[in-house]
């Protein structure tokens, strides 16, 4: 089990009894807390530009034929930061597309705004996460 360590803060109550009242599918206030500290971390990250991973979900329009060759060919160009790719169909329409990332935070951002942005792309977004180190 992971050494704990016990602190203590001093807060406004208003400010604590409004936290109390948003946090409710926490077990308790520290699971709450750090869910924020380690969200805060991940900030921290990808504002360092380190290694991170994240998805990248795209939905788009597959009838678009040279939008579907643009998205691959981004990721073929985006080399070892693809870790996986999940492709559904929707609809007759529309594909959903969910990318698995992971890489410098700069290049992986990077490539996100071109997917993001290509032609045919009806909604992209990307979830930044960490690789974890740190967070237990």
């Amino acid at each position: 089990m992971e050494k704990l360590a016990r602190v203590g803060i001093t807060l406004p109550v208003k400010l604590l009894n409004r936290f109390d009242d948003e946090i409710t599918a926490y077990a308790n206030r520290s699971d709450a807390i750090r869910h924020l500290m380690r969200d805060y971390l991940v900030e921290r990250q990808w504002e360092g530009n380190e290694t991170v991973v994240g998805t990248i979900t795209l939905v788009y329009d597959h009838h678009q034929t040279e939008q579907h060759g643009s998205l691959t060919d981004f990721q073929h160009r985006a080399g070892e930061m693809i870790l996986s790719t999940l492709h559904i169909h929707l609809n007759r329409d529309l594909c959903l597309e969910t990318i698995v990332i992971r890489g410098q935070a700069s290049k992986v951002l990077q490539l996100s705004e071109q997917l993001i942005a290509s032609r045919g792309v009806v909604h992209g977004r990307l979830s930044a996460t960490t690789l974890g180190d740190w967070a237990a």
